[in-house]
């Protein structure tokens, strides 16, 4: 799971940017007064799915067991999760590293 980290000004910047991403398909997971956390869920692309399910269907069923495994893997690791927050330093004091929204749709529209 990648976590990717915005910063945001205020409560307001806050809010418009959990706006802009929920407009491709990400939803809020958790809210709170410092912070917004969200997840896309990916399933992993849909011509990949329908290929193995032919290539098991037809030729070769340790292609299904294959699909499965990518399935899991898009779901479950690959589908990014975004924290919009008003603090600077972790819990630790050190310097957070913000990310970009450009590189959080990369990876969000990334086939795997």
């Amino acid at each position: 799971m990648s976590l990717f980290i915005l910063k945001a000004d205020d409560s307001k910047d806050m809010e418009r940017i959990s706006e802009e991403l929920s407009q491709y398909k990400f939803n809020i997971i958790e809210e709170q007064d410092n912070f917004i956390l969200m997840k896309r869920k990916k399933y992993g692309n849909p011509l990949i799915h329908a290929v193995f399910l032919i290539i098991g269907l037809f030729f070769l069923s340790i292609a299904i067991f294959v699909n499965v495994i990518y399935f899991a893997y898009s779901f479950l690791w690959a589908s990014p999760n975004v924290l919009i927050t008003t603090e600077t330093v972790d819990d630790e004091g050190n310097p957070l590293e913000y990310n970009t929204i450009e590189e959080i749709l990369e990876k969000a529209t990334s086939i795997l």
